[in-house]
């Protein structure tokens, strides 16, 4: 294969740093490192560095994170974005925007291909791949964390060979992170019945060293999506970034859970994820107090689909802009405030209230206020439960 110039996704981290020295030897090209500021915090002036130091020829740092919020978290909030009940797809959120900026680098420096340091095990080869070939058929891809065929121990002994530095967190957990979450995988993780050790936390603190005096945060919503904490109005970076920093004060947003991959493969993962935990709960509360019975029913379907093909890597697909359009429609409504209780790792929403509101107290009242008839219950108990009475008798006779 005659390849002269490659864009790669570039991390900083253990994977894509082999992988400048190992595609620069396997097929003798130039490699034009990509990162995409999504959140992650990093020192991206030293990670340019260290990537121009390994070998490659040209480093792009590109600032997303407005992006990602806009495009990508939000929509997410939306659709109350937890796989399996769980995690709020922070990573799987970022690749399809990983990906469209790595093409639209590798269009502009002309290159034959693009690379990414997923594994062969992991969800994130579908993120990226599919995006990539969504965006540019013709782009070749490279994969080499699954071509080359090493191990974690290996990649990091070919990395002291090469003289590729590396960082004490990178020999023992595999890490990744943005605004949205993190993720730490890896090392002792791989054992689903040992406990996860406090060196791998970084956001959230030990519930049992968290604050003895309980936090309670206000969010107000418009349009489905946060726009204001404590009766602050943020802008959306600023929102997350200190709702991170207070719900991971009070120990909120550790989550440990056996997880499926799309390969197949079950594996333990571990996250935090302070802000979308505390968020997606109250957007959740808020819903059920603006949209009716049908609504929230048919939601509930189409959320789990859509979280679905963005975890497994088809954010581009045509269904998932299909249900864009009902979700966004749906959270036309979603307007209001929802009080959160942060109190050492538990989270409890303790009020709600919005103009669109479909909460009638006079019909829900018990007290003499109460506008409902309570005598047409009569007449509905018997219609309701007819069915199952007359199926009941004829079981019954058998």
């Amino acid at each position: 294969m005659s390849i002269s110039r490659i864009a790669l996704a570039y991390s900083g981290g253990l994977d894509t740093s082999v992988a400048i020295k190992w595609l620069s030897e396997r097929y003798g090209s130039k490699v034009i490192t990509v990162t995409v500021d999504v959140g992650q915090g990093e020192d991206f002036k030293a990670i340019g560095e260290k990537a121009l130091r390994v070998g490659a020829e040209h480093h792009y740092t590109i600032d997303a994170k407005e992006e990602f919020v806009r495009g990508f978290i939000f929509p997410s909030i939306k659709a109350n974005g937890l796989y399996q009940g769980k995690y709020p797809i922070s990573t799987a959120l970022s690749r399809p925007l990983i990906a469209k900026k790595l093409i639209e680098v590798a269009h502009k420096e002309g290159c034959d291909a693009v690379a990414h340091g997923c594994t062969g095990k992991g969800n994130d080869q579908l993120r990226i791949e599919i995006s990539c070939r969504a965006l540019d058929p013709t782009m070749k891809i490279l994969a080499p964390t699954r071509e080359w065929g090493m191990s974690r121990d290996q990649e990091v002994e070919y990395a002291m060979k090469h003289g590729i530095p590396i960082s004490k967190a990178a020999k023992k957990y595999s890490i990744d992170q943005n605004l949205w979450g993190r993720s730490i995988e890896s090392g002792p993780l791989e054992n689903p019945w040992t406990a996860p050790e406090e060196d791998g936390w970084e956001w959230t603190k030990a519930p049992e060293l968290a604050p003895d005096t309980p936090r309670n945060v206000e969010l107000r919503f418009s349009n489905g999506v946060p726009v204001a904490i404590d009766g602050e109005e943020c802008q959306p970076l600023d929102l997350i970034r200190k709702l991170n920093k207070i719900a991971g004060e009070h120990g909120v947003g550790r989550i440990d859970h056996m997880e499926d991959r799309i390969v197949g493969i079950k594996s333990r993962e571990t996250y935090e994820c302070p802000a979308a935990v505390t968020v997606l709960e109250a957007h959740k509360d808020l819903e059920k107090l603006v949209l009716n019975r049908h609504e929230l029913s048919f939601k509930r379907m189409v959320d789990e689909q859509w979280t679905y093909l963005v975890y497994a890597g088809l954010w581009e697909d045509p269904l998932r802009e299909e249900l864009d359009a009902f979700i966004d429609k749906a959270n036309e409504r979603v307007e209001g405030r929802v009080r959160v209780r942060l109190y050492k790792g538990s989270l409890a929403i303790t009020g709600r209230e919005s103009p669109n509101s479909v909460y009638d107290f006079k019909t829900a009242t018990y007290d003499s206020s109460s506008t409902f008839d309570q005598t047409l219950s009569k007449g509905f108990v018997e219609l309701w439960g007819l069915p199952t009475v007359v199926s009941r008798k004829l079981v019954s006779r058998r």
